[in-house]
């Protein structure tokens, strides 16, 4: 009887892989999430449970106005549950909704516009009644500048409707994150309403190269601490910090005070998204969480940086991406070229002796984890040929094969298998 195909995330379904006779497949997956309620009772019990301030309704009295921050299309926060019931709550609470915003927290990403604000939002009634709006990083005159950070000195410069808002909520997922530890809270902030010298400035190599910028990692991470830095600089900022499962389905949510509410969202997911294997393995097959996070070259990286931990050394890493969107920003595309063209230690040395990164160049420092640890096949049918070359990896058409290929290479048939990629973190410490 053929054996069931494993499916991988990939685009907005699943691509399924055979496993070859000759492997053992280790499937590492996350624990189910307890039952939950539905999505909407979710909500609702984390605002009755404020974290760290009063209710939504006791913290609208006297504010005038109200900016709402949502993640951009690259996050599949749940904002069709929280937007419509929070933007009420401060209608009650005599928040005229014209002086509500909305504002989707690009960074330096492109904007969400037309069907994709519509998809990104989720809630047409939320689009009639208030003002939403993208966060543009390059538009000087969008932003307040703040002064600089007490600990590195960067320059802390956020978007004006965010800062000049009376009542200041920033929602988003928090998830594992290859950079910041994790996803969600400050983060949304800075880099997501921030300017592009801020972004650029703790996206430097001084902060990438810190041992301690990874996944799953709070401890002394340079970007988290900067990011706390300026949170507090803001006074009272809140948050709603949503937390989905594999099928995207809201089960569990926290309200708060920014830092302390994110801070109980992490503490909540880490049993369910960094998992002990005990091992390394030769062969890693893994995803790129599929839509929307594997739209773009640009976000699969973060799937061949998260599970380092269980490579061995000159191991192959294997990942499927449907990168529909192609390869990303130009920028990105340049510093893709630029390390194909340079070599990745020649590309390394042009970033460390610059103190602002150039745009989206970040992500093509992160390429070089993986580079170092051993060597990467790419499965996808999204990028032309010429993209192909920009990416700086080998190239499968077959899963099943570069698997079989490794197998042989290492003579070795165990193959960790990750099906949700990024989403999942699979560390080498022993199984307690």
């Amino acid at each position: 009887m053929p054996e069931t195909p494993l499916q991988l995330l990939y685009g907005r379904g699943t691509l399924g892989v055979t496993m070859p006779e000759s492997a053992k497949a280790h499937v590492i997956q996350k624990p189910a999430f307890p039952q939950a309620d539905s999505a909407d009772h979710v909500f609702a019990a984390a605002m009755d449970s404020p974290i760290g301030c009063e209710r939504l309704e006791v913290l609208c009295d006297n504010c005038r106005s109200a900016c709402i921050l949502i993640c951009d299309i690259t996050r599949p926060v749940p904002n069709h549950v929280f937007l419509r019931p929070m933007i009420e709550t401060m209608m009650a609470a005599g928040i005229s909704a014209e002086n509500i915003t909305v504002l989707i927290a690009t960074g330096l990403h492109r904007p969400n516009e037309g069907d994709e604000m519509a998809e990104l939002v989720g809630d047409d009634w939320v689009l009639e009644t208030v003002s939403v709006v993208n966060h543009f990083a390059m538009n000087d005159e969008d932003h307040v500048d703040l002064g600089r950070t007490a600990t590195r000195g960067t320059p802390v410069k956020l978007n004006r409707l965010f800062i000049e808002a009376d009542l200041r909520i920033a929602t988003g997922l928090v998830e594992p994150h290859f950079m910041a530890g994790y996803s969600g809270g400050r983060k949304v902030i800075a880099p997501g309403v921030a300017h592009h010298e801020t972004i650029r400035t703790f996206h430097s190599a001084r902060f990438m190269e810190d041992p301690a910028a990874t996944q799953c990692n709070l401890a002394h991470n340079p970007l988290h601490e900067e990011q706390l830095e300026i949170v507090r600089m803001l006074g009272d900022v809140y948050a709603v910090n949503t937390i989905i499962d594999e099928e995207r389905h809201l089960v569990h949510a926290t309200f708060g005070e920014i830092i302390e509410s994110h801070l109980s969202a992490v503490e909540f997911v880490r049993g369910f998204t960094e998992i002990p294997v005990g091992r390394k393995f030769n062969t890693v097959v893994t995803s790129s969480a599929g839509f929307p996070l594997d739209q773009t070259y640009y976000q699969t990286v973060k799937g061949m940086v998260t599970p380092l931990d269980i490579l061995a050394p000159g191991g192959t890493l294997i990942i499927a991406s449907q990168c529909a969107e192609g390869l990303g920003s130009k920028h990105y595309r340049d510093a893709q070229a630029k390390l194909v063209s340079l070599g990745p230690e020649a590309f390394l040395d042009t970033l460390l002796a610059k103190q602002l990164a150039d745009v989206d160049e970040w992500q093509t420092e992160m390429q070089l984890k993986p580079m170092r640890a051993g060597t990467v096949y790419l499965y996808t049918t999204g990028l032309s040929d010429n993209d192909f070359k920009l990416t700086g990896v080998k190239k499968t058409d077959s899963i099943e094969q570069a698997i079989i290929n490794s197998i042989q290479q290492h003579d070795d048939p165990d193959v960790a298998v990750i099906p949700e990629g990024p989403y999942v973190v699979p560390v080498c410490r022993a199984v307690a």
